[in-house]
């Protein structure tokens, strides 16, 4: 038989991270969303905790743990709030692994200390105002001159992109062919930040995630050495979607946590609210509602375990990694209405967990490829026509 349960390292880390998300994110965190700020101190503590290195080898600054052990971390975190929890997720997922994954020795040994002490932050540019789900139609140029890559162009949407402690975003270019075609080479560099040429702009009004860090960035003959090369010219587009299918497991930790967070804040409120007379948690519907709701989670859960098992056993797992996006998507976006509507008018309130998860829910759907590029993903590897 399968054996599911977490063995006690991992437990004890479930256990301290959701520990931290009820006594230092939850009191704070409503008040950060509301201003729209990204949370500093309480990244500062994740990052002295050792999350942002979970994954890493302890010989590059990491805590020697596995890929199991970050999503642990955030579904604990989205538990009680998804802007931190997409912190560590694009900081961790996005960020730091393409320079595990395709750095040379000196690029991992400049930037990756101080990216698993949670010290500093790295970005993923790979979205573009035309692109979006056709990442293949980059326009971001990149050319060599004299020694440097010039690079021109944009990317939006970008988390973690433009904080204080923000080191580096890695991003897409095109450095030979003609963009939007299929000869196009893409190929992916090293931009720090401060970079003449390289501009922040300002922070996205957002509907969700209120509490983290999105931006549009722009480069203007933008000059970096050509050392900043990261992998293999021309595999820039390879990179990334093995990336992608790798933080996909990740962000369906994020829906985990928040599709568990709503039967958290359900469980807790039909059992103190009362309506003619009894707790509403007595009534038949409310039990069905929560019921099915937990069963989404158990469900999603499974999904994601599922994928990160085949993950760290070195199988393939792009269809797992899909159907686990999916199915915690779906929960999420699920669990989040139905909680809503058990909370009624203080559902609709910005300061109550139930009204952020609600805001927060949507771009599960969306980031990281939408639903149907998943369901695209998944009907592939079941053989249907491209």
């Amino acid at each position: 038989m399968i054996d599911l349960r977490l063995d006690d390292e991992h437990d004890a880390l479930r256990a301290t991270v959701a520990d931290f998300a009820r006594s230092e994110v939850s009191p704070v965190i409503g008040d950060y969303y509301e201003r729209g700020e990204f949370p500093y101190p309480l990244v500062a503590t994740m990052g002295k905790m050792g999350l942002f290195g979970l994954p890493f080898p302890e010989e590059l600054g990491g805590m020697g743990g596995d890929y199991l052990a970050l999503c642990i971390a955030l579904e604990e975190l989205a538990r009680v709030d998804s802007s931190v929890a997409i912190a560590l997720s694009a900081g961790v997922s996005l960020g730091a692994m393409p320079l595990y994954r395709f750095g040379t020795v000196e690029q991992r040994e400049r930037w990756l200390p101080s990216l698993c002490r949670g010290e500093a932050l790295a970005a993923f540019g790979l979205t573009e105002p035309d692109g979006g789900t056709d990442a293949g139609a980059t326009r971001t140029r990149a050319e060599l001159d004299g020694g440097d890559w010039v690079i021109n162009g944009t990317k939006c949407f970008i988390t973690n992109s433009g904080t204080d402690i923000t080191s580096v975003v890695t991003v897409t270019a095109v450095t030979g062919g003609h963009a939007g075609t299929s000869g196009a080479e893409i190929s992916t560099i090293l931009v720090p930040s401060g970079t003449p040429g390289f501009d922040v702009g300002p922070s996205y009004s957002k509907v969700g995630w209120c509490a983290s860090d999105t931006h549009e960035l722009s480069f203007t003959d933008c000059r970096v050495p050509e050392s900043n090369l990261l992998g293999q010219r021309g595999r820039g587009m390879a990179q990334f979607l093995s990336i992608l299918d790798e933080s996909r497991i990740a962000i369906s930790a994020v829906g985990v946590g928040l599709a568990q967070g709503c039967v958290d804040e359900c469980v807790r409120y039909a059992s103190q609210r009362e309506a003619f007379g009894a707790p509403i948690g007595s009534r038949q519907a409310i039990q069905f509602t929560i019921a099915d709701m937990a069963t989404r989670v158990h469900t999603a859960r499974l999904a994601y375990y599922a994928a990160v098992a085949k993950l760290l056993r070195g199988e393939p797992f792009k269809q797992e990694a899909a159907m686990a996006k999916l199915v915690s998507s779906n929960a999420a976006m699920d669990n989040a209405r139905d909680a809503t509507q058990i909370f009624g008018g203080y559902g609709f309130m910005n300061e109550s967990p139930v009204g952020r998860f609600y805001r927060d829910a949507k771009i599960l759907e969306i980031g990281e490829g939408t639903s149907e590029v998943q369901r695209m993903l998944i009907a592939r590897h079941l053989g249907l026509p491209a």
